[in-house]
């Protein structure tokens, strides 16, 4: 199946904790259904001091399901995708607007 949601998409989280808030997929993790947005569901992750690093407390964001994102479109409002051929090429398009993403 072809990727609805990938790295570099502007999203918003539609349910949880950050509901509404946007950010941008820094990493897409297909075969668990899950994306990394940045600075969203953030929690803290404590590490232990070694000679590299200071070690402490460390927010980190975690992983979001796939069905609780939703791309932003150029209007700014949450949209679904869907695919459409164009010159050959198959194209991701907003389903409000129908531009091309």
């Amino acid at each position: 199946m072809a990727a609805k949601l990938k790295k570099g998409d502007k999203v918003v989280v539609l349910t949880g904790k950050d509901r509404g808030k946007q950010g941008e997929i820094t990493q897409v993790m297909p075969k668990a259904g899950k994306a990394v947005v940045d600075g969203l569901n953030i929690a803290i992750r404590h590490t232990k001091q070694s000679q590299q690093s200071q070690g402490g407390r460390v927010p980190q964001a975690m992983p979001i399901d796939l069905s609780n994102l939703a791309i932003v479109d150029a209007n700014g409002k949450p949209t679904r995708v869907g695919f459409r051929d164009e010159d050959g090429k198959k194209v991701r398009f907003a389903k409000t607007t129908g531009d091309a993403i």
